[in-house]
This record gives structure tokens, sequence and C-alpha cells, in this order.
């Protein structure tokens, strides 16, 4: 516990350079459980969650970066700690290099954000 991606408050975005150009299919994400946490509570949790390829790549120009929402999900407290989504990349045959996860909301930390784990499925 404690040893996670942390970020201020409640938002917060990381763009993940993926080893080799994938096709993308899910997105896993993990926090710890109740029962590991030493307050007891998950609300550190991730909530509200979007995920993003950028069609250019990643470029100097940030005004000229078109990106594409493959899914929106919600992370549940009460569910598994670790939690596959699928994404929508049916409308983007074609691999990427970079997904961004871009955490819109958390359980209720008024602080930090906390993320312990995030695996990007693909071919």
């Amino acid at each position: 516990p404690g040893n996670c991606w942390a970020f201020k408050r409640h938002q917060g975005q990381v763009v993940i350079r993926l080893p080799a150009r994938i096709y993308l299919t899910a997105i896993t994400v993990q926090h710890i459980t109740k029962e590991a946490s030493p307050s007891g509570t998950v609300i550190s949790a991730p909530k509200d969650i979007a995920v993003f390829v950028s069609l250019l790549g990643p470029s100097v120009d940030a005004d000229r970066e078109e990106e594409t929402l493959l899914g929106m999900f919600t992370y549940s407290v009460e569910k598994d700690p670790m939690q596959t989504f699928p994404l929508k990349n049916m409308l983007l045959p074609r691999a990427f290099s970079h997904v961004k996860l871009l955490v819109k909301s958390n359980w209720g930390n008024p602080w930090y954000t906390c993320i312990y784990r995030v695996k990007v499925h693909g071919k």
C-alpha cells in the first residue's frame, strides 16, 4: 500500500509509450483492496476514466494533436481490485504506439488519487 502512481486531487493523466505498435483491445486498471489499505478505505481509487489514442502521435505542436476516445468506464471499488475494460478500437483498425489514460474523478479523496497498475492489452 502506498507504492502507487499518485497525482494531486482527483484528476490526472498519463501517456503510456508502448514497446511496439499495438492494436488495442482492452485496458486493465488495478488498485488495492480495502483490506490491504491502512485506512480501511479505497477513496483514493480512480472512478471515472477515459482512454485515448493520438492519431498523429506525440507532437511538439499540441494544437495539431488529434485524439480519439477509445472508451470511458467506471472503476468500481466494490468489485475485484483488478478490472479490465474493453476498448472500442474497431473504429480505428490500426495499431498505436501511445495510449493516454485520463482519470476524471476518484472515490472521494480530496488530496490525491492513486493507481497501482495499468495493463494495456492488444495484438
